[in-house]
């Protein structure tokens, strides 16, 4: 395994891991304060469980589409390295010894780092945002 498919699994094992702290904490913090809301929440409760909605979708939008422009990027990247060898193989007489040397799975952990990137962002950001003192 090289160095750097070493460091982009460490990096996407730690936003992980932020991800799993986050996300309870964050889920823990907005039913607390439906609970407490009762059947009137007051304008800012409205307002947070708004946003809790528009920004868990808007993740998951950004999230499919950086996942989606990665896959093609590798996609490209196969297409292109195979017609590079065919190409190769047919000029020089037959002989293979140009085969495409695409590195999948450090492409699957550039596709799953680019659709942790905005939930984790995200997430991260309203346990900061929810977690401070004073913030109700």
């Amino acid at each position: 395994m090289s160095l750097r498919r070493n460091r982009k699994a460490a990096t996407l094992a730690i936003q992980a891991t932020e991800l799993a702290v986050a996300a309870p904490l964050v889920v823990a913090h907005r039913l607390s304060r439906l609970a407490l809301a009762g059947g009137m929440p007051a304008h800012r409760d409205h307002r947070e469980l708004t946003l809790m909605g528009a920004e868990k979708v808007a993740a998951f939008h950004e999230s499919w589409n950086a996942m989606l422009f990665q896959s093609i990027r590798i996609q490209q990247d196969l297409a292109a390295a195979m017609w590079r060898s065919f190409w190769l193989s047919w000029l020089s007489g037959g002989a293979f010894s140009a085969l495409p040397k695409i590195d999948l799975p450090d492409a699957a952990l550039r596709v799953m780092a680019k659709g942790m990137a905005p939930v984790h962002r995200r997430a991260v950001a309203n346990a900061k945002r929810l977690s401070r003192p004073g913030f109700r």
